[in-house]
């Protein structure tokens, strides 16, 4: 079922009632471990579309550049996804590749909580992020043949970290970006600092940890091990759903050090960790996070809840999972309203 925002009397943007629009859906694809270049291969259309849009914030010749960098840095440290970055920078035949899969510019806010009837544990997920084009474009990929079990993923094409995935029978986990550290004080002197001492980290991007555990954690308490102890090159919010309803906990991170809240949590894009300090991401990231707190864990195919400001001109995307029941719901957005039809994936673990 379909639907649409509209601005009310405030100038806020609210959930309307279905349109008359006809939506797209969210493909979705059955793939193996090499999910990345099987999305891409699957549904290329909707990287370039993708790779078109971003052409506005980013001339050809400043992706160029980024790319260099970016694929310098994937070399320097000897990155596992090297090789299958190159596969899919060779398929798409144009600049983007490489910068797009270490970029790490969004905003997003979470939740971890009982379900309502206090069986299992859910994730809520709602990401933002400035690049038009993300929402419409969205695919899911079912991913089998992994070490620890199969796992659901909405991502798009050729992308290969993981910012949200669903593992039926063990964990439901999303990624936030994480305040940026203030060098100076002066937010774009700040964010050169930040992008020069990612370049002396010899650590996997948050996205590729979050892969790393969707792919090898058997369980919760895995999960939660790996997303504490393993290093990463640049600081990042998770937060992680098990199966049972108190497995719930958030995992504010630095590069080596971790800030652990267990229990009924949210997250947006600042620090609640007592004495870590930074630049808060993306729109009124308080706001966002106390509005969080009082959503309920619901499968709501219509969303009801997503209103401002978690709804906001940047938001992509809206999930909710569930991986005990093995269920997700997730829809598309765009600065002009609702994107996609909603997605109702349920997916059991084998016995």
């Amino acid at each position: 079922m379909s639907s649409a925002m509209t601005a009310s009397h405030d100038g806020k943007q609210s959930a309307l009632p279905p349109s008359d629009a006809a939506l797209s859906n969210i493909p979705v694809i059955e793939t193996g471990p090499d999910f990345p270049l099987a999305t891409l291969l699957a549904c290329k259309e909707r990287t370039h579309a993708l790779l078109d849009a971003a052409a506005h914030r980013y001339p050809r010749a400043a992706l160029v550049a980024l790319d260099k960098v970016s694929r310098a840095w994937l070399v320097r440290w000897d990155n596992e996804h090297l090789a299958e970055i190159d596969r899919i920078g060779r398929e798409l035949d144009r600049p983007g590749a490489y910068f797009f899969s270490v970029n790490y510019e969004w905003a997003c806010t979470c939740g971890a909580a009982p379900s309502p009837d206090n069986r299992s544990a859910r994730l809520i997920r709602v990401l933002d992020w400035r690049t038009p084009g993300l929402g419409a474009n969205l695919v899911c990929a079912k991913v089998t043949g992994a070490a620890a079990g199969p796992f659901a993923l909405v991502t798009w094409p050729g992308y290969t970290g993981v910012l949200q995935v669903m593992a039926p029978g063990r964990f439901s986990a999303a990624l936030n970006q994480a305040p940026m550290r203030k060098a100076t004080g002066l937010f774009y002197m700040d964010w050169a600092a930040n992008r020069r001492r990612v370049w002396s980290m010899p650590y996997p991007t948050p996205a590729h940890l979050l892969r790393k555990v969707s792919e090898e954690a058997r369980n919760f308490t895995e999960a939660r091990r790996l997303l504490i102890e393993q290093p990463i090159a640049t600081p990042g919010i998770f937060t992680l759903a098990g199966i049972d309803p108190r497995e719930t906990v958030v995992i504010e991170r630095t590069e080596r050090e971790a800030r652990v809240r267990d229990g009924a949590q949210v997250a947006a894009n600042h620090w609640e960790a007592a004495g870590w300090h930074g630049h808060a991401r993306g729109k009124n990231s308080p706001g966002r996070s106390r509005m969080m707190c009082g959503i309920k864990a619901e499968f709501d195919p219509a969303f009801a809840w997503l209103q401002p400001p978690i709804l906001n001109d940047f938001t992509r995307l809206a999930m909710v999972a569930d991986a005990k029941e093995g269920r997700m719901i997730a829809r598309g957005y765009e600065i002009t309203g609702v994107a996609t039809d909603t997605l109702d994936l349920t997916w059991h673990a084998a016995a």
